[in-house]
């Protein structure tokens, strides 16, 4: 258990110190795209309450047109260099489209589609910058310095960059590890969270590895070098977010997956419109006004608005029940995976341990209450995880603490204090039962194997040096787990699987708990990564749900990503994909199938608005729609789809979701 007193907490740390992260984030207007977008946007804003309330053109006009420019040039210069690589994308056509809608007197229509692609553009842009912010501040992990011992026992401070393999480190304690290595002499915990998720600190001794950026308890520690700072397990991570970000497959909205055919088709065809009737005779204002009109009617403003109102419905009705989705594209791939993997620590637990269960044995004259308070008195001084659950489980109860005194500790092995006259140490079973023997000690190594065997961390304590009882500590499982395995189990058609840094008993105990049959347990993050891209390969999308620095590559490589809100480090939350704001676990499938709803209405509006065009083309080509009406059917099938887009607002949609998930 924890050493020595010390004034630093070296384990009592909030969520995002101790993930070890210090945010360098990126302000919102340190951004262009964010700058002309919020231009852009206010313009527009202006510009309709002028309009609206019925000031002149001449007052309104030129507001919309600084709407268009800030929030257009960038969208059109990209379609220019597109046009140039022999490529049409939907942000040239959409920035054609606006501008021939304010060419015959629908300057609104036009600026609303212009704000919706700047807006987009600048959420995109922000969205890079933060992942890139926490990528860096994950670098920030190792400490920039180390303490290199020298022949003849001297000491030199160095950068971690300059370490070699073969060098000898000094870590003290409250101190991070500089380098991966393996301990060469002394004992101490070291807290190594961020690399494997477990939830409690690691007795480390000679022989056993430890990794940089770990957080050493209060044991000091020599630890020879393994690998230079280039090949930590840190610094693989930091190259894995990268490698998984720079190379996961594109994903575009369902439409923009036919956007470059369609932009060509309705170019085209906007052209021979016009040019055909002049090469057979037919007077010049009569071509521009029919090809005009069929520019305005088969433009994909509708289209778009059929595609982005059910999603960004969707995203707010998720974001008031506590699920903050990124983008409109994550909203629409949630509802396509088909396979779910899960982190243990902090995401189906809490990742605080709790003590679970109290022993007394026989012969030690001491009942439950008894038993707790003597430990938790021996334990008060301690900041080790496993005291304060002792303490805490103490206090819950209402037990008042008698003071200790004569309180020393152990690296690895636990504490000992003087309470109101008995000797108490509370620690390990194996530390403090390997040179004893008896009946108690029998019943005492008995009890420890028991529990330890359920995935229980052992504790035990001895009095006046005679075993007196085990504590059983454990991490709790969040208590909507079980019902949000079931449900996901249900809704995906397949059971999730467990992928843990934790070892192998502790993973197979919470398995059982919640129904897990497929249980990875013992993974660094890059078995994470190689289990999500086994998955992938063999034709399944991934959900991976995390909270750690150890999940972030997962995270990164998985079809979606879906990070804990409360205690997730900086970087899990930018590279997750979605959120989950108050680590409500039922939320998972129930925005799964509000998605799958959005994409429902999606295919409708498509219909809806594709019928729309269809008719109102023909109309064009066949016969002679006036400009008036065929404004008038485009922007009303744009209504009739945006309304029907809304209805994934009401708090209905979530009920439903929340049933269709429970199913």
């Amino acid at each position: 258990m924890s050493p020595v007193v010390t004034t630093e907490r070296p384990f009592a740390r909030p969520p995002a110190d101790r993930a070890g992260l210090r945010p360098r984030r990126t302000r919102l207007f340190a951004l262009s795209e964010v700058r002309w977008a919020s231009m852009s946007l206010a313009a527009f804003a202006l510009a309709l309450a002028l309009q609206l309330s019925g000031a002149s053109a001449w007052a309104w006009g030129p507001v919309y047109a600084v709407c268009y420019l800030a929030g257009g040039w960038e969208p059109a210069l990209e379609g220019l260099k597109a046009l140039r690589a022999k490529s049409l994308d939907v942000d040239l056509l959409m920035i054609v489209a606006a501008i021939g809608a304010a060419s015959i007197g629908q300057v609104m229509d036009g600026g609303l589609l212009i704000v919706i692609f700047a807006t987009s553009g600048a959420l995109e842009a922000l969205a890079t910058a933060r992942t890139a912010d926490s990528v860096r501040g994950l670098l920030d992990l190792a400490p920039p310095t180390a303490t290199r011992l020298l022949p003849g026992g001297r000491e030199e401070v160095v950068d971690t960059t300059d370490l070699r393999v073969g060098d000898v480190v000094l870590i003290r304690p409250g101190e991070r590890v500089g380098a991966d290595g393996r301990v060469l002499e002394g004992a101490s915990e070291v807290d190594q969270a961020t690399i494997t998720g477990e939830p409690l600190p690691v007795a480390k001794q000679a022989g056993d590895e430890v990794f940089a950026g770990t957080l050493n308890g209060t044991g000091a520690l020599r630890v020879q070098v393994e690998r230079e700072a280039a090949d930590t397990v840190i610094a693989r991570i930091v190259a894995m977010v990268e490698e998984a970000s720079a190379t996961k497959a594109p994903t575009q909205l369902f439409i923009e997956k036919i956007e470059q055919r369609y932009s060509v088709g309705v170019v085209v065809a906007t052209l021979a419109i016009f040019v055909l009737p002049l090469a057979f005779g037919a007077d010049l204002t009569g071509s521009l006004l029919r090809a005009m009109t069929f520019m305005i009617v088969a433009s994909p403003c509708a289209v778009v608005l059929a595609t982005m109102p059910p999603l960004l419905s969707a995203m707010a009705n998720a974001g008031r029940h506590g699920v903050l989705v990124k983008s409109a594209v994550v909203m629409e791939r949630l509802g396509q995976v088909d396979a779910v993997a899960l982190d243990k620590t902090g995401t189906l637990t809490e990742g605080t341990p709790r003590l679970t269960d109290i022993r007394p044995l026989a012969g030690s004259d001491l009942d439950e209450v008894a038993l707790l308070a003597l430990a938790a008195a021996a334990e008060h001084p301690s900041e080790h995880p496993l005291a304060r659950a002792v303490v805490d489980a103490a206090r819950e109860r209402g037990l008042s603490l008698a003071a200790a005194e004569d309180f020393t500790s152990t690296p690895g092995q636990g504490v000992t204090a003087t309470v109101q006259g008995r000797k108490v140490a509370v620690g390990s079973p194996a530390r403090l039962l390997d040179t004893g023997a008896g009946p108690r000690v029998a019943a005492a190594q008995a009890a420890a194997a028991d529990l330890e065997g359920k995935g229980h961390t052992a504790v035990l304590v001895s009095v006046d040096g005679q075993p007196a009882g085990m504590l059983a500590i454990a991490d709790r499982l969040r208590p909507d787990a079980v019902a949000t395995i079931t449900s996901l189990t249900a809704l995906i058609g397949s059971a999730p699987v467990l992928l843990t840094g934790d070892n192998p008993r502790a993973a197979a105990r919470l398995a059982d708990q919640v129904g897990v049959i497929d249980v990875r347990a013992g993974l660094l993050p890059q078995d994470k990564v190689a289990a999500v891209r086994e998955m992938e390969q063999a034709g399944r999308r991934v959900l991976v749900v995390g909270d750690g620095v150890n999940d972030a590559p997962a995270l990164a490589a998985a079809h979606t990503g879906i990070a804990m809100g409360r205690a997730g480090s900086d970087l899990a939350l930018e590279t997750a994909d979605a959120v989950i704001v108050r680590d409500e676990l039922a939320t998972i499938p129930a925005a799964i199938s509000l998605s799958r709803q959005a994409r429902r209405l999606v295919v409708q509006n498509l219909a809806i608005a594709a019928t729309f065009i269809t008719v109102l083309v023909i109309w064009d080509l066949v016969g002679h729609l006036p400009l008036p009406l065929g404004v008038a059917g485009h922007e009303g099938s744009t209504v009739i789809v945006g309304l029907n887009g809304l209805r994934l607002l009401r708090e209905a949609a979530w009920r439903r979701a929340t049933q269709g998930a429970a199913r």
